[in-house]
């Protein structure tokens, strides 16, 4: 990953038109195998006052903004309070690993009420989002032969079942257990560019390994002790109400 300056960001982030909440880096950089040519993705919750919401106009419920930084591409797409708070509440991981990412720029005391609350929207539903990302990354790579689909299928298919077993959202495919031997190498070779395309195992294996680990994610959804339901909607509530009002 590019060695970023946190500080400027922040400054830059400053001048969005609402109040950010937090603002995470996802994509590979979260994933665990960037690229030298990789974007910077980052992402977050701004908080619309109360008076764009109850009114006739309403605020943007996302925001998309682009800019280059040390060379690097950096996008920054952040959703308001309310629309993040939905998506948290459905099975929508990927909401989850922005909230949750370890890669923090920017912080407040609402992101820690997020962060607790995020424990409360895992649900074993979520084996949905991760199997359904799993079949979409996987057909992407059966078109373009590229790693970088190819280990996005990987890492949301080992995301998905070591959340199942442990609770725990897990994005960085380095630190996920149960992959096939020659996973480190594919990271190793996508590292020299984003568009790196498959030199490595047959792809015979690699639908075998595939195959696998849809069977193991099934497997550990039947067997997981997660609730059916997220517990989190009255927290969520409170926060936004008190987010939106205090603006």
């Amino acid at each position: 990953m590019r060695q970023l300056d946190y500080a400027e960001l922040r400054t830059i982030m400053g001048e969005q038109p609402y109040p950010l909440l937090f603002a995470t880096v996802s994509g590979a950089h979260l994933y665990g195998f960037p690229s030298r040519d990789s974007d910077v993705d980052l992402r977050g919750v701004h908080v619309l006052p109360a008076a764009e919401v109850v009114g006739l106009r309403h605020g943007p419920e996302t925001l998309d903004r682009t800019w280059f930084e040390n060379e690097a591409e950096v996008d920054l797409v952040t959703h308001d309070l309310a629309k993040f708070a939905r998506l948290m509440l459905r099975r929508n991981g990927y909401v989850l690993e922005q909230v949750l990412s370890p890669l923090v720029v920017l912080s407040t005391p609402e992101h820690a009420e997020l962060v607790e609350m995020a424990k409360g929207c895992i649900t074993k539903w979520h084996a949905h989002h991760y199997r359904g990302f799993a079949r979409t990354q996987w057909e992407f790579f059966e078109k373009k032969r590229e790693l970088k689909p190819l280990l996005y299928t990987f890492r949301v298919l080992l995301t998905g079942i070591n959340l199942m077993r442990t609770g725990v959202v897990q994005a960085d495919l380095r630190e996920l257990p149960g992959g096939p031997s020659y996973l480190p190498e594919l990271m190793v070779a996508k590292a020299e560019a984003e568009h790196a395309p498959l030199d490595g195992p047959s792809e015979e294996l690699l639908a075998e390994d595939v195959s696998r680990l849809q069977v193991v994610l099934d497997e550990a959804e039947a067997a997981s002790r997660l609730p059916a339901r997220p517990t989190a909607e009255p927290g969520l509530h409170d926060l936004l109400v008190r987010a939106r009002l205090s603006r």
